[in-house]
């Protein structure tokens, strides 16, 4: 009986495979709109209609579609390319960032009733969004337009919609893996069951018995060098630990061999079929149990060239510093509190998975199409770790699904290439969900012993810090996150007496990495909380407490970090950021908030602010090239990359103002490094405040090399010429770039100019977070009933996009704080590794917030913007925490906030009615 399916109202005769699922199956037909985010049903990523009912097509049988009709987010469009109506209004209200998500919340709201539209939280307890904090996607389904239309004239400053949103609709966006390879083979990994052992023997005979499989390389197939997977301009500041493949295993899940095959299921099999025979050593998974004499080592490396303070000690990183006399400061304070805070992992749950593809093109030149927030860095790792000149090795990032520090790695490209070298055919790999838990990175695990001391006045005597963090099994981000996080957390407030001690510390288990605040977050929930329980303690407002502590607008920064030469207040809007706090506290308690709270609940606020520096030290590299085309319109080619960040929207919006024309008329090619020189790569909250920046100088330079040329050619005086978004125009008359173009390509000119930034001087960003809480005594679970932040970006470039960051950044820190937690159990195995045991913030657990921006212009910034991707998410935590302390009586010091958590400490202090009124009582 022949099989037969119609997909988008084409027929399809197509045996699936045995066994395989209709998410493949169609991604093998090339709808690339269908995505993978987890395989288990648990996302919704790969939602399609099957006769018009969706369904998770990771979980559907493809044999069951014979016969049937099936439609993915490619057909949705009606005939001729009109939008479906969902599409359209995912386009007004640009309800999504990186996109990876959307077509699945498209398939899913295509599908729902009145009734069903109204209950927004059941509807979508099926589709995950890691990006947007959920609003964007609610006004989409209600017809919200937030998009403006564009128009000539200055784009800064408006809510114009990002350049790929009609791709990201129609299901069209190329990602990673929406590219179709002749001839593409498959890699799997196999990885170490041990959390630290000595790899004795590997038999691969078996495994290269197994039909379609073409190598199984080990360590022996491996260059010797160690690297970092860190990338940073400065290859230097990370330690070198780290082997394509090593013969020792400092983890479970650590990548022991890979097996490349025809298919996926054969490199599977290969996996399963290699035998590899370990000598077992003795663990450690305790970052201070590591630091012990006679504790297990896990790096026994040269510390000079491995870059690591104290090897045989564990401790990869470390930091010492006391600014003036702390035990005098205490000495002096009429009130002293102290107290740890642990906190916890957290995984990026970025829904593209960590992935890469490599091939040797028609010029044997090898090229990488990476998951990838630094695509030159990775470019330059790989040469160096296989001696191949730059110019034979291009990188390129299609559009990334999501990265928040974690695509910060070279976690899949060193391997994949080493299996292109090897072979000189395309080798894909692309991790499962399950790898992204237990193979790729997670935040570093803090614990933070904090004792701060004040006069009666509420005045700051002294702070001290001992912090250590648990790097895991490589140290790759694990001292720059150690010294970034008592940087501004401390910076922020003027206490004349601040020591620091901080330890990264190694330990057998996943390694950590880059993420989101990079360390910041950790720290200022001791520090933001620690400051809270003191001002309690001396009989004061924590709010108006730390506005009598923070730094003013000129203030030196006094960190104890040691790199804070080139850092400056050079924009203030803390105080704006507080009074956003203070007219929030102000307002009477609704009757629609008094409603949402059952009798017998218990309600405070809380408030936390933060301080965030908008560049890394040591220098960020950003090359910008803007170009006349034929046409008359303009190439902007740049290297950072776009995975959400809304990078690509305004670098349009700032050449578009330099060169007085719509953002329509300028075409950007970014994240491949044939495009510009270099660039350092998009992370650190960098992609406006410095490729921005070069993007500025770019078009600037343009628009005077357009003008010079033209009055050249008309033989009039450049202050007679203006640009217009077709021609320069002049007294006499106009000259359409068209023909402007024509005249310098009569002559030999390039009409096009390049633009460079390095990164420093830096500036800070502000935020304040305040919530209002209601916590129920009886189970511990803890209601959001308002959330207001307030943000400091300076001259705010799409307030739109930028509100969207802000929205996104809250509803991760609200899932850090409340319940997610990479666990791992007693052997250092990840416990956690699928969504349905690692629970990602979903629409019913993220309120809406209102989000305030500050009337600020930095002097650093391109025309005064600052950085506001990573900032909004630290203050999330200590907020929270104090809200719940302000409800409870109770300071709760370790995260997450789980409600087991929390109703076990209110059981064990009684706390069972609502005898304790905080500042939101509802009855005050």
């Amino acid at each position: 009986m022949t099989f037969g399916i119609e997909v988008n109202g084409r027929p399809f005769t197509r045996e699936p495979r045995p066994g395989q699922c209709l998410r493949t199956y169609l991604r093998d037909g090339g709808w690339f709109g269908v995505k993978k985010g987890c395989d288990a049903g648990d996302c919704g990523a790969c939602t399609v209609h099957v006769d018009g009912e969706p369904v998770h097509s990771c979980l559907y049988p493809a044999f069951r579609a014979d016969g049937r009709t099936v439609t993915t987010v490619e057909g949705l469009a009606a005939e001729g390319g009109e939008l479906h109506p969902v599409q359209r209004r995912f386009l007004d209200a640009q309800g999504f960032q990186c996109g990876f998500c959307t077509a699945g919340f498209l398939m899913t709201t295509v599908a729902l009733d009145e009734e069903q539209r109204a209950d927004l939280p059941r509807a979508f307890k099926g589709n995950l969004c890691r990006c947007t904090g959920y609003r964007a996607i609610e006004d989409a389904v209600h017809g919200v337009c937030h998009a403006e239309a564009p128009a000539p004239g200055g784009a800064v400053g408006r809510n114009l919609p990002a350049p790929a949103g009609p791709q990201v609709v129609t299901g069209t966006a190329r990602y990673t893996f929406d590219v179709d390879l002749p001839g593409l083979l498959h890699m799997k990994l196999l990885r170490s069951p041990h959390a630290h052992a000595r790899i004795v023997a590997v038999d691969t005979s078996a495994a290269l018995r197994v039909p379609g499989v073409h190598a199984v390389l080990t360590h022996h197939d491996a260059p010797r060098r160690h690297f970092s997977t860190a990338r940073h301009e400065h290859p230097e500041e990370d330690p070198a630990d780290t082997r394509v493949l090593d013969d020792t295993v400092r983890h479970i899940g650590q990548r022991v061999a890979a097996v490349v095959a025809d298919s996926e299921a054969a490199a599977e099999e290969g996996c399963r079929r290699v035998q590899v025979t370990y000598d077992v050593l003795p663990a450690v998974l305790d970052p201070e149990e590591a630091m012990r004499p006679g504790a297990p080592v896990v790096h026994d490396k040269d510390r000079a060239t491995a870059r690591i303070s104290r090897p045989l000690d564990n401790v990869v990183g470390e930091t010492h510093v006391e600014i003036g006399d702390v035990e005098a400061g205490f000495a002096e304070a009429d009130a002293v509190y102290e107290d740890t805070y642990p906190t916890q992992r957290v995984q990026h749950a970025s829904l593209e998975t960590h992935g890469a593809l490599a091939w040797f093109d028609e010029d044997n030149r090898l090229n990488v199409r990476t998951s990838s927030q630094t695509p030159f860095l990775t470019r330059r790792a790989l040469c160096a770790l296989y001696d191949l000149p730059e110019e034979r090795v291009r990188v390129v990032a299609g559009r990334v699904g999501g990265g928040f520090g974690g695509k910060q790695e070279m976690l899949v490209e060193d391997v994949v290439a080493l299996a292109v070298l090897r072979l000189r055919r395309p080798v894909k790999l692309e991790y499962t969900r399950a790898e992204q838990f237990y193979g790729a990175t997670t935040r570093h695990p803090f614990t933070v012993r904090l004792k701060v001391g004040a006069r009666r006045d509420g005045t700051l005597t002294a702070m001290r810090l001992r912090v250590v963090s648990n790097t895991g099994a490589y140290g790759n981000h694990g001292p720059s996150v150690m010294f970034h996080s008592v940087g501004e957390s401390l910076a922020v407030y003027r206490a004349p007496n601040k020591k620091v001690d901080a330890f990264s510390v190694y330990t057998h288990t996943v390694p950590a990495g880059a993420y989101r605040g990079y360390g910041l977050g950790q720290v200022m929930f001791a520090v933001e909380s620690a400051l809270d329980e003191l001002a309690r303690r001396l009989g004061l407002d924590p709010l108006e407490f730390k506005a009598r502590n923070i730094i003013g607008p000129g203030e030196s920064l006094v960190t104890p970090g040691g790199w804070d030469e080139d850092l400056h207040v050079a924009s203030y809007g803390l105080d704006q950021c507080l009074g956003v706090v203070r007219s929030a506290r102000a307002e009477p308690l609704t009757k629609a908030v008094t409603d949402a709270v059952p009798d017998g609940w218990l309600v405070g606020e809380g408030a936390a602010l933060a301080m965030i520096a908008t560049g890394p030290p040591g220098g960020h590299l950003a090359d910008a090239r803007a170009a006349l085309l034929p046409d008359g319109t303009f190439d902007l080619a740049v290297g950072t990359a776009e995975f959400g960040n809304g990078t690509t929207t305004v670098h349009r919006q700032i050449a578009s103002g330099e060169l007085a024309t719509t953002v329509e008329r300028i075409t950007v090619r970014q994240s491949d490094t044939d495009v510009v020189r270099h660039d350092t790569g998009a992370f650190a909250s960098t992609g406006i405040v410095v490729a921005g920046k070069a993007t500025l100088r770019a078009s600037r330079a343009l628009a005077g090399l357009l003008l010079d040329f033209a009055a050249g050619q008309l033989s009039v005086p450049r202050a007679d010429c203006r640009l217009t978004e077709e021609a320069v125009v002049h007294p006499g008359g106009r000259l359409p770039l068209k023909e402007l173009y024509e005249a310098a390509e009569a002559r030999g000119v390039t009409l096009a100019a390049d633009g460079h930034f390095g990164g420093t001087p830096r500036s800070v960003a502000f935020n304040a977070q305040w919530f209002r809480v209601a916590v129920d005594p009886g189970t511990g679970e803890i209601r959001i009933l308002r959330s207001v932040h307030a943000a400091d970006a300076g001259t705010v470039m799409n307030p739109m996009q930028c509100r969207g960051q802000v929205e996104g950044g809250i509803a991760q820190a609200l899932g850090a704080t409340l319940f997610e937690d990479v666990r791992i159990d007693a052997r250092g195995e990840v416990e956690t590794a699928a969504f349905r045991s690692y629970r990602v913030p979903q629409y019913a657990d993220v309120p809406r917030t209102e989000v305030h921006f500050t009337d600020t212009a930095d002097t650093i910034g391109p025309l005064g913007a600052k950085s506001m991707s990573e900032s909004p998410f630290n203050p999330v935590a200590p907020a929270l925490s104090n809200a719940l302390r302000d409800a409870t009586g109770l300071r709760f010091t370790q995260l997450p906030l789980t409600r087991d958590r929390v109703w076990l400490a209110l059981d064990r202090a009684g706390v069972t009615a609502p005898h304790h009124r905080g500042r939101g009582k509802l009855d005050e």
